[in-house]
């Protein structure tokens, strides 16, 4: 049974949760901390998958939790030290942080609600490519894209588990997530680079492998679990997805406050954080150019230096040994 007595509150209650499934959670959120490394999206993602459990309980009676089990233990306990260890370990490892959130192109409040505001009218007529870098606003769509393929990858694991009735010690089972880990490593960072890079111009190899699995699941779970997706509650679904939308767009609006407000100036620098700005993205591009061309002309002139330096060696070589002949 789930779910039941949630009033009844006790150490050794709140003990016997925490088997080897809370390690699950712990080890697997440090996993996708060390993959994603930002807090604030780590953060959205661990409490949209809780409203995911209650939008899909009336299918799968395991997502049926008592409150303090959702909040406590998943939440904070076991998804909240496993985001902060798997960020430490990014620190330890001096791994590289993802910036997936533009700060630079609206600096005002007004600007940010008026730029919300003409999105839906055009701007002008000509060709745009979804999931341009140089659009900010699509920023928001690559994001709810992210978590919503990341909610359903996880879904595919428990519906596939309990249509085909495998206990989640089966080796298929343990397998599969080795597999799934393995292939969204390359692929969140091909992802990444897609949204935040302007000179990438296509999606990488591993992201379509990962869609075309996910979606292959998924399509899998329908064809033979009819009966248990007949009762599916669509007002559910619906809510779930909205939710899903907005919570995606709270979290880099508040990404965008926390960086822009809190965060020093330091950690914003635009190695780290490409521009999304065509006009900066030239200056950057002008920047580089330049920074290149310096290390170009001093590499030169080091070199033509050194050969100065044989020339001579070469010349006093050949008069001291003309004067001992």
């Amino acid at each position: 049974e789930y779910g039941v007595n949630c009033s009844d509150i006790t150490v050794e209650r709140i003990w016997n949760h925490l088997d080897v499934f809370a390690w699950g959670h712990f080890l697997g959120w440090m996993f996708k901390a060390i993959l994603v490394r930002h807090l604030g999206i780590l953060w959205a993602i661990s409490v949209m998958w809780e409203f995911t459990e209650i939008a899909f309980a009336h299918l799968l009676p395991n997502f049926i939790e008592c409150w303090w089990d959702a909040l406590i233990l998943d939440v904070l306990v076991c998804n909240g030290l496993g985001i902060w260890v798997g960020l430490q370990i990014c620190k330890c490892l001096e791994m590289r942080e993802y910036k997936w959130v533009s700060i630079r192109d609206i600096h005002s409040t007004s600007g940010k609600i008026k730029r919300a505001v003409l999105q839906f009218t055009p701007g002008s007529w000509t060709h745009v490519r979804w999931l341009d870098p140089t659009c900010t606003y699509m920023r928001f769509f690559a994001l709810c894209q992210m978590v919503i393929f990341w909610q359903v990858s996880e879904l595919n694991t428990f519906f596939l588990k309990h249509i085909f009735e495998m206990p989640p010690s089966h080796p298929l089972v343990i397998t599969r997530l080795i597999l799934i880990g393995v292939i969204v490593a390359p692929s969140v960072r091909q992802y990444y680079s897609y949204v935040t890079d302007t000179q990438c111009k296509r999606v990488g190899t591993q992201c379509w492998v990962y869609g075309a699995i996910m979606v292959t699941e998924a399509l899998l779970c329908i064809k033979n679990g009819k009966e248990l997706f007949e009762r599916t509650q669509a007002i559910n679904i619906i809510i779930w997805l909205l939710l899903q939308l907005l919570l995606s767009v709270l979290c880099v609006y508040g990404c965008v406050l926390w960086h822009k407000y809190i965060q020093s100036e330091d950690d914003m620098s635009r190695e780290s954080s490409p521009c999304k700005s065509p006009d900066t993205g030239f200056k950057e591009q002008e920047t580089d150019l330049d920074h290149k061309s310096s290390e170009l002309i001093g590499s030169l002139h080091n070199n033509m230096s050194k050969s100065e330096v044989i020339k001579k060696r070469n010349v006093t070589f050949h008069n001291g040994g003309a004067d001992q002949f």
